[in-house]
């Protein structure tokens, strides 16, 4: 809607986790090279953990594009609201492992040799699981046991556990101490800085084809880092809605007060979580034409349909 507005090819502030937008922090960077690390040192078990919205699935993301070009295999669950069964069978599918038999114990030994074989030719595979907090202890204990397939000297499975703070909460639970001690490496993402925020905001403009025009105003990342708190998640709802507004107004960089505006449509008292979404109240303006009032409105109840809370976005995040 406003991509010719501004001068881009693309829009900058998706929610999609798009790798392409990663934004190398300090830890950002400290967290994928643990991940690397631990997949191509045949760790067995990595941790990734971090608070919502700071980038894990978009770091997950850039490991599996990188898996990719190492045609490394990989399976990616990214629905946690699974049992036992149904891990196993959605783990062997996307590994595109096939098994004619159903038995838990044949599916297992079909598992093993096939691992075997890969780690015969040099090969290694890699299991991810996205949203690891909402895993049931029984999952997780049959993860744990995943583990156990190996050589005398190395895991023959390489998996990535990710998920928010809850879930080192859940590890630390006497149940699944044995779990808890297979971890070898953690790695975590963190909210942006302020510098951070400024560069993450730059560069999002730049890769979306922005080449370097200021459109927004130095003011306004330092509103946009206050009511974020240095989410990414958050900092792209400021600015995505922040767009919309400025294009629907015509107004060719966005200033201070319309990121206020749309922090307080979305309830954001400077923490950088909204408590709840209300309905977006437009300003009546007898200067402005009634087409362009219902192009704001409609502009914002859309882009609230696509927030990343959604049922679509929860299933793949890819």
């Amino acid at each position: 809607m406003y991509k010719d507005f501004f001068g881009l090819k693309a829009n900058p502030f998706n929610v999609n986790p798009d790798p392409r937008y990663l934004f190398l922090t300090r830890h950002t960077e400290e967290a994928l090279a643990c991940l690397t690390y631990g997949i191509q040192s045949r760790k067995g078990f990595v941790l990734l953990t971090g608070e919502v919205g700071t980038g894990k699935t978009t770091l997950i993301n850039k490991l599996l594009e990188w898996l990719r070009v190492q045609q490394v295999a990989t399976a990616f669950i990214f629905n946690s609201r699974l049992n036992t069964t149904q891990f196993l069978d959605f783990a062997m599918a996307d590994f595109g492992i096939t098994c004619e038999s159903r038995l838990k114990s044949q599916v297992l030994l079909r598992l093993y040799n096939w691992l075997l074989d890969r780690y015969r030719a040099g090969e290694t595979a890699v299991l991810i699981v996205d949203e690891a907090q909402n895993l049931s202890d029984e999952v997780l204990e049959e993860i744990r046991l995943l583990t156990n397939l190996e050589t005398f000297t190395e895991k023959l499975l390489q998996i990535v556990l990710v998920g928010q703070p809850e879930l080192e909460a859940k590890l630390r639970q006497p149940q699944l101490r044995q779990l808890r001690q297979r971890v070898t490496l953690r790695a975590k993402t963190h909210p942006l800085t302020l510098e951070e925020a400024r560069a993450y905001v730059t560069q999002r403009l730049q890769i979306a084809g922005s080449n370097g025009r200021m459109i927004f105003e130095p003011e306004s990342i330092d509103v946009i880092y206050r009511y974020s708190g240095g989410i990414p998640r958050v900092v792209n709802m400021l600015c995505e809605h922040a767009l919309v507004s400025s294009f629907v107004d015509q107004h060719k960089t966005v200033g201070p007060t319309v990121i206020e505006a749309v922090a307080r449509d979305f309830d954001l008292h400077e923490s950088g979580m909204p408590d709840q979404i209300t309905t977006p109240v437009v300003a009546a303006n007898s200067e402005k034409l009634d087409v362009v009032e219902a192009l704001r409105t409609l502009a914002t109840l859309a882009d609230r349909l696509r927030r990343p809370e959604t049922e679509l976005s929860k299933e793949r995040k890819l």
